[in-house]
């Protein structure tokens, strides 16, 4: 039977790569995403790995994986559940058979089930019968040994030559997708650009697990997913930290600016930092700090010299940065934080999603300091988010946060790259040299911004601090004074509020659920209620971008449908919030906290379940 008579057309596919943290499988995901991205197909990408540098080898606590979602439609999430499962190890397939969808394809590397592996994965014997994968396609390769045979006269020592068994199991993937070699060579030449033996070694990997697969019967049927029919422009694949990074660069363009950021690493965040460093080309001034009260420190300060100034952080390093964040707003100076929230508290799931600190984001300072907190949806639009946040806080002299999280940080998408020009101009309230009197504290009557003076500005000289000021910048400790100021920065907060467009809704403007969501569970919720719509649900969703303050049409919205479920992974923080805004209302809620995302089916079914009470 000729290849062409097996082969079955998908509007979308999911597969997961998942071995050992040494086994390359963050890499062959993005090789293997970033293929299809050429060949057309949407696509969204979830990396789940370790949080241990050296996550113990063979163990299913050691197991690394990368899901990929590609389809020829759009492409929301990464899948609830794999077609096809890459598993390097007995551990990988420990920890994974249970996300792959009845009657998957399973690939093995069968050198690897020895039966100490087995036994340090926590089987007894066999993993297929305890774990009853009878109903899959098991696909068994010994991968390690062709692997060998394949370099055998290619004068690499036999920890080099193992390193390679990865891109054997993507050439076995790249057949059963009909994807061309042609971008992972070119991957292999501009890598390994100065060792020209690794180049070789890797090309000749990719290519024989190609040919292996088509040799066997095993592999069939093959899939095909034709490329998605997308707006036409310039894209590429693109991660919520390197879209935070562009955003904020962006941001410095259209202000005029020199761009700050002072941080500290941590993971999730890290990316950004690392990001923004590689661009001095661009002006960035990057200052990896001893600690995260340090980063930000060193950000207020290059605040009040006159940058665009940025930290980056997590949710352990955002609790350290409070008393920072405090000065931030008692000074009026314009900050974006950047929270890239993980699993807590303390150093909990520092690999894992989770939107954990929003209440955090919201109180968590002493005395009355309130914030404009807004979240991003996608890796995509990070971009946006990041962009707006700096263009608010630049404008309404106040501090932001912004809020992503580890899955929008490290997953990926295809991203139409904007042209700068397009983009809305950002105009800083800055001052120039003049006659006038300066009144530090005297407020823009739209939106109550200060006038931002800094050093060396002939005549524009005032007291900066912790302090209480009058509106001459006199410290102050007269109790009305300091009620006035307290209201005055307030009010400033709220009316961001000119800035926020309406909330909009994804389906009938009524009904008879809302489902409500905010940050990194969009694609999840969109999906799930999309499939609810088809099978005739009357349910819509609102999914937040702007919570502080939040959009001026909310209460209209909520007040348009029978019931409304708030989704979050947290406890209920975002629910909280809503009920302390709208007493009136009920709010149904679902929450998962394990470090995954949500899947679409257990929103559906959840759902439906509320519907029917």
């Amino acid at each position: 039977m000729s290849k062409s008579e097996r082969v079955i057309e998908r509007e979308e596919v999911v597969i997961r790569f998942s071995g050992d943290s040494g086994d390359g499988m963050q890499l062959t995901g993005t090789l293997f995403s970033n293929t299809s991205a050429l060949f057309g197909n949407d696509l969204s990408t979830f990396p789940d790995y370790p949080a241990e540098i050296r996550a113990p080898q063979g163990t299913v606590g050691g197991v690394s994986g990368f899901q990929v979602h590609v389809g020829h439609s759009e492409i929301n999430t990464p899948g609830d559940y794999a077609d096809i499962l890459v598993a390097m190890n007995p551990a990988a397939v420990k920890a994974n058979s249970k996300f792959v969808r009845k009657g998957g394809t399973i690939i093995i590397d069968e050198d690897n089930f020895t039966e100490k592996n087995i036994k340090k994965a926590g089987y007894e014997s066999d993993p297929v019968k305890e774990d009853k994968l009878d109903d899959f396609n098991i696909i068994s390769a010994p991968i390690s040994t062709l692997v060998k045979e394949t370099l055998k006269d290619h004068g690499l020592d036999p920890k080099t030559v193992m390193r390679t068994k990865n891109m054997f199991a993507l050439g076995m993937v790249y057949w059963l997708f009909g994807r061309d070699l042609e971008y992972t060579d070119d991957y292999f030449k501009g890598k390994f650009s100065k060792r020209p033996k690794i180049i070789e070694a890797n090309s000749a990997v990719l290519h024989a697990g190609f040919n292996y697969a088509e040799t066997i019967d095993a592999m069939s049927p093959v899939y095909k997913v034709s490329p998605a029919s997308i707006e036409k422009g310039l894209y590429r694949t693109i991660d919520g930290n390197t879209a935070t990074s562009w955003g904020l660069l962006a941001a410095a363009e259209k202000s005029g600016l020199d761009l700050f950021i002072g941080s500290y690493p941590i993971t999730p965040a890290s990316g950004i930092l690392e990001s923004l460093a590689a661009r001095k080309n661009l002006g960035v001034k990057s200052f990896q700090a001893e600690d995260e009260i340090a980063g930000i420190c060193t950000a207020i300060g290059a605040s009040f010299a006159g940058d665009l100034a940025v930290t980056t952080t997590s949710g352990p390093g955002l609790a350290l940065k409070s008393e920072a964040a405090g000065l931030a707003v008692m000074t009026e100076l314009p900050l974006v934080i950047v929270n890239v929230q993980r699993g807590g508290p303390s150093t909990g799931l520092p690999t894992k999603t989770e939107q954990s600190d929003l209440l955090q984001a919201l109180y968590g300072r002493n005395g009355e300091s309130p914030m404009v907190v807004i979240a991003a949806s996608t890796p995509s639009d990070c971009f946006d988010y990041a962009f707006q946040a700096a263009r608010i806080a630049l404008e309404h002299m106040v501090p932001v946060i912004l809020l992503t999280d580890g899955f929008l940080a490290n997953g990926s998408e295809p991203w139409k790259i904007p042209s700068v020009k397009d983009l809305p101009a950002i105009k800083a309230p800055l001052v120039k040299e003049g006659e006038d009197e300066f009144i530090p504290y005297e407020r823009d009557e739209k939106t109550l911004a200060r006038k931002w003076a800094v050093p060396g500005v002939k005549g524009r000289e005032h007291r900066i601090g912790g302090l209480e000021k009058t509106v001459k910048g006199t410290v102050s400790y007269i109790p009305e004074n300091h009620e006035n100021m307290v209201n005055m920065r307030a009010e400033k907060v709220a009316r961001v509020v000119s800035k926020v467009p309406d909330q909009k809704i994804y389906g009938d403007e009524e009904g008879d659920l809302l489902l409500i969501g905010w940050g990194g569970t969009y694609g999840h919720l969109l999906t799930a209620v999309r499939e609810l719509r088809d099978k005739g649900k009357k349910v819509s969703l609102a999914h937040f971008n702007y919570i502080n303050p939040l959009p001026a049409n909310t209460g209209k919205i909520l007040s348009s449908f029978k019931k409304i479920v708030v989704a979050e992974l947290n406890a209920g923080q975002f629910v909280k919030y809503l009920r302390m805004e709208f007493e009136d209302f009920k709010f149904y809620q679902i929450n998962k906290i394990q470090g995954l995302p949500f899947t679409c089916a257990d929103i559906e079914d959840e759902c439906i379940k509320i519907l029917e009470e």
